[in-house]
């Protein structure tokens, strides 16, 4: 399902600026107190949610969430963040998550922020991967990871409930009652007290008699306290009594967090494992990651240069939302993994050209999404051509932020971890689980490999090899991509250019083009027609580029290339999430043959410690490292990084509820 917030385009908060401070122009009124703003933040939030306490009396590897309304200028998320590296264990986590539905610009945002320089330690960094934000979520992960931040950009009433999380603290800091009756509804405070923690607290500046008559009827025990400053009183108090949690689709749940250590062995060493691997590492996981070829990222990760941008549709279909978070985490990643390194990366702008008329009309409505310009523009073609650097027959689409990427090396940065073993030339024949011991061993034909509690295959297509997971709706693609040597007039080439195809700009004295999509070979050989195809791609793409690489002769250009199964699954959207066969689901849910409205209660019997991360077809580089944030999240019990329909979207049970409903998943079947 989409939600209006997912398909409204993001309007940035429109500001007025009185005597240094920020005013909201749509509400009329202050973001923080003009005479002390960051007192009154540690007064009413961190204060009366007892934080500096609870952060203290954390356990090691702990976590707390705190869920906020209103990000505003992120003022109360930086003390929330202070505090806790002040007085949390060194190896705790801080999940913060909250709603905003207009954002601040980058500009204003550093602006208002620049008014608190005590907060310039955490300030600096959340400025460093701040940028203009799209519809959608977004996962910052700040504090070398240690802090994650999750905004949800939309309304409040629409993000909540699409929220999968255990609130331990909520700030409610919405603009006043008076100014803003939309958000301080019923709705708010049942979806708080459905989102809470046991004992959740919460705490608001507000002590107007609606809200604290909400809060209690939503289950929550409400206290008045003295204000801060002119502010006569706020109020503050926690969760009493929390109400029946609403039905949830059991095989979409959580699996129950049974490992007995924070140890993972990952199968499969591209972009998917590595990122997953990193993911996990940076909690704190012991990961052992197996690949079965010498080196890493040898299959589909190994291209030279793959293409970092957002190809989206108009509709913002599931699979364009989850590009939208995807393209945003995985620019961060890079600014953060990578940077100044410009044989591994450059974000040299994609320009998807208008090369046909249905393009155009895609392009058009494209446009009237109302992205941030920061994000995507339009092109006519003289505009295009210099920007390009090159002469093109068509405008476009510009993506400024894009670029290429080279794969081996992100691969090679995330797996870089201390946390994480290596173990490569190595293909994992068997895994076997033992539930006395609570782990799983993973073998080749040598014998034993590597023991751990969970295991998250990641292999691509090769994944489905095993007994739990041989259901799974896999299928490869062969893609070869062509490189030619660069000339005088191709080096000139500045941004990346994609139609049906792609080329990016010189690397190492090579442009990297292709690729073609052959659905009916198993062949990985190097192919001279392919070579073709991505040649004819190019002259229709760009007919003078083509001429200035080609000089007219394809055959005498010194072509060199690489071809490699892409994995993709039937609607093109990845796997991602706990792995259940399709017998017990069967067994267990045979009922939805019939009736594929009831709701079962019943909980779907995953099999133990078992995970998939695979199927990101040709867009790992933008769905990849966010899934590792997933897959981490899920094993870690935090907050999701996509609201519950993306996650049910990319889950790996989606198949199996289809095949049941549809009559061809056979439940007496053996």
């Amino acid at each position: 399902m989409t939600t209006p917030s997912d398909t409204s385009p993001t309007r940035h908060a429109q500001l007025a600026w009185q005597d240094g401070q920020p005013l909201s122009l749509a509400f009329g009124d202050v973001y923080f107190s003009r005479d002390a703003g960051l007192d009154e933040t540690r007064h009413v939030f961190i204060q009366h949610n007892q934080l500096a306490e609870r952060f203290a009396a954390l356990p090691g590897h702990g976590q707390f969430t705190i869920a906020e309304t209103g990000f505003g200028t992120g003022l109360n998320f930086l003390c929330a963040w202070q505090c806790f590296e002040q007085c949390a264990p060194a190896d705790a986590r801080l999940h913060f998550v909250s709603a905003e539905k207009y954002p601040l610009t980058p500009t204003d945002l550093s602006r208002a922020l620049a008014l608190w320089p005590e907060l310039t330690a955490q300030s600096s960094q959340l400025l460093r991967q701040y940028d203009a934000l799209t519809p959608g979520w977004h996962r910052l992960l700040l504090a070398d990871g240690r802090v994650s931040l999750t905004l949800m950009i939309g309304d409040v009433l629409e993000v909540l409930p699409l929220l999968d999380a255990r609130v331990d603290a909520w700030f409610l800091d919405g603009f006043a009652p008076s100014k803003n009756p939309d958000m301080w509804q019923p709705p708010l405070f049942d979806q708080m007290a459905r989102l809470s923690a046991p004992h959740a607290t919460f705490a608001t500046f507000t002590s107007a008699g609606a809200v604290r008559r909400g809060l209690a009827e939503a289950g929550f025990e409400v206290k008045k306290a003295p204000g801060h400053g002119q502010k006569r009183h706020i109020c503050h108090g926690r969760l009493n009594a929390a109400p029946a949690a609403p039905w949830q689709p059991p095989w979409f749940d959580r699996p129950p967090q049974r490992w007995r250590e924070r140890s993972a062995i990952v199968v499969g060493g591209g972009m998917a494992g590595a990122s997953t691997a990193y993911s996990l590492a940076r909690r704190g996981w012991q990961v052992t990651l197996i690949e079965r070829m010498p080196q890493l990222a040898s299959a589909a990760s190994g291209n030279p240069q793959g293409v970092l941008y957002t190809k989206l549709s108009p509709h913002l279909t599931p699979l364009s939302r989850l590009v939208l978070s995807g393209y945003a985490y995985s620019l961060r990643a890079l600014h953060t993994l990578l940077p100044g390194e410009e044989r591994s990366w450059q974000a040299c702008g994609v320009l998807q050209l208008a090369y046909e008329d249905k393009q155009e009309e895609k392009q058009q409505a494209l446009a009237a999404l109302g992205l941030p310009e920061s994000v995507m523009r339009r092109l006519d073609r003289a505009q295009a051509s210099e920007l390009a650097g090159v002469a093109l027959p068509s405008g476009g689409l510009f993506f400024p932020q894009g670029g290429w990427v080279h794969p081996p090396a992100l691969v090679a940065r995330l797996t870089q971890h201390p946390n994480i073993t290596l173990r490569t030339n190595h293909t994992v024949l068997q895994l076997d689980y033992s539930p006395e011991q609570q782990s799983w061993l993973a073998s080749d034909e040598s014998g034993p490999l590597a023991l751990a509690s969970v295991v998250v295959l990641a292999g691509a297509a090769e994944t489905a090899q095993f007994d739990s997971t041989s259901h799974l709706p896999l299928k490869k693609i062969r893609g070869q991509v062509t490189s030619i040597a660069a000339t005088a007039d191709s080096a000139r080439l500045a941004t990346v250019l994609c139609g049906e195809g792609y080329i990016s700009p010189a690397r190492d004295g090579r442009h990297c083009l292709g690729a073609t999509f052959k659905f009916d070979s198993d062949d990985l050989a190097v192919s001279e027609g392919e070579h073709r195809e991505n040649l004819q791609m190019l002259a229709e793409l760009a007919p003078a580029l083509h001429g200035s690489l080609t000089g007219g002769d394809a055959a005498s250009a010194g072509l060199d290339g690489r071809a490699a199964f892409r994995c993709t699954s039937p609607d093109y959207l990845p796997l991602i999430g706990p792995v259940v066969t399709p017998r017990d689901f069967a067994d267990r849910y045979r009922e939805l043959a019939k009736d594929a409205t009831l709701r079962p209660e019943q909980p779907c019997p995953w099999v133990e410690g078992l995970y998939v991360n695979t199927a990101h077809g040709s867009r790992g580089l933008i769905t990849a490292p966010l899934s590792g944030e997933i897959l981490a999240a899920l094993l870690e019990g935090e907050p999701a990084p996509l609201p519950a329909d993306l996650m049910q979207a990319v889950h790996p049970s989606r198949f199996l509820l289809r095949d049941l409903i549809r009559h061809k998943l056979n439940p007496d079947a053996r």
